[in-house]
């Protein structure tokens, strides 16, 4: 069974528009609470319901302590330092979920700092890559892992370099048990045709049908489940991405036709999608985004390129 948490408050949904409207910033509160009309308002921890189950979705932007220069970066990739470590783990103590899936992990040791024991437990792709994909689960919760899905790296064995897996849990027992895939796609088919010839777009579609595949096993096994992560696509209804992974069963996007205000009033490209019985848990009216602190001259503090995802589920 599930150690159920009051998670704080955070930016409730947009309506939908066929384009997304920008959202508008007000104050310099870190955590803030997205209302709607794209207006911001502030609300206490106090406001949101207790009993949920917060889950988030978090790319923490090469969260590496290598030194710049190391062959497995890029030359412009800096090592985090003590002080933004500091910052990252405030953050993660704000956003206080139940579960987080992170991206962008170099260790299991990094990802502790942000998440610690005894609060938290974590797991991360045996993959050999520095961009992992990772998971914190709150402490007592039940925790069986699956082996890593490696076929997200539709790379050939003998390819410079390797894409990432994916990672495979379930967690909590019985009626309320979930499945939860953690994904980092393939970048650079932000927007454009899925069936076009840029690479990038012929390697993610690849990609999608690894997903389609897992999300046919949990609806021909009954399960709830949810895929969350950097999808590295603007998902939307209309989107044949989102069709593929639909085609044999219904799945919710709880991001559907919502604009960021991470990323100036564009659509997410960090997703939450819902399957089986979890389409009914998730709260429709509970997504949130945090944001990070502003500067003096109200420009935001660049600790990441993505600010945390989250949703609630109710549980039966």
């Amino acid at each position: 069974m599930w150690m159920r948490q009051s998670p704080n408050c955070a930016p409730s949904r947009l309506p939908p528009h066929p384009q997304p409207e920008p959202v508008r910033a007000a104050g310099q509160a870190a955590w803030r609470c997205l209302f709607v009309l794209s207006s911001l308002l502030l609300l206490p921890p106090a406001a949101c319901a207790r009993g949920d189950i917060r889950l988030s979705t978090w790319n923490l932007e090469w969260l590496t302590t290598r030194p710049q220069g190391d062959p497995a970066l890029p030359a412009d990739v800096t090592p985090r330092t003590a002080a933004e470590l500091d910052q990252l783990t405030a953050y993660a103590r704000r956003l206080a979920p139940d579960i987080a899936a992170l991206e962008e992990v170099d260790s299991p040791e990094l990802a502790a700092r942000l998440f610690p024991p005894p609060s938290y437990r974590i797991l991360v792709t045996h993959d050999a890559v520095v961009q992992k994909v990772a998971l914190a689960v709150r402490s007592g919760l039940t925790v069986v892992r699956h082996a890593d899905v490696t076929a997200l790296d539709v790379y050939p064995p003998t390819a410079p370099r390797h894409l990432r897996t994916g990672l495979d849990v379930s967690i909590g027992t019985g009626a309320d048990s979930l499945r939860v895939l953690v994904v980092h796609l393939k970048a650079g088919c932000r927007d454009s045709a899925l069936g076009s010839r840029k690479a990038a777009c012929r390697t993610l579609l690849r990609q999608i049908a690894v997903l389609q595949d897992w999300i046919l096993e949990r609806q021909d096994e009954g399960e709830a489940f949810v895929v969350m992560g950097d999808f590295n696509r603007q998902l939307a209804p209309d989107d044949p991405a989102l069709q593929a992974l639909a085609q044999n069963g219904p799945i919710t996007l709880a991001t559907a036709g919502r604009a960021s205000p991470c990323a100036q009033g564009s659509y997410f490209i960090d997703h939450i999608l819902a399957g089986g019985p979890a389409r009914d848990w998730l709260q429709p009216a509970s997504l949130r985004v945090m944001l990070y602190h502003t500067d003096t001259q109200g420009n935001m503090i660049h600790l990441s390129d993505h600010c945390p995802v989250s949703v609630r589920l109710s549980l039966p």
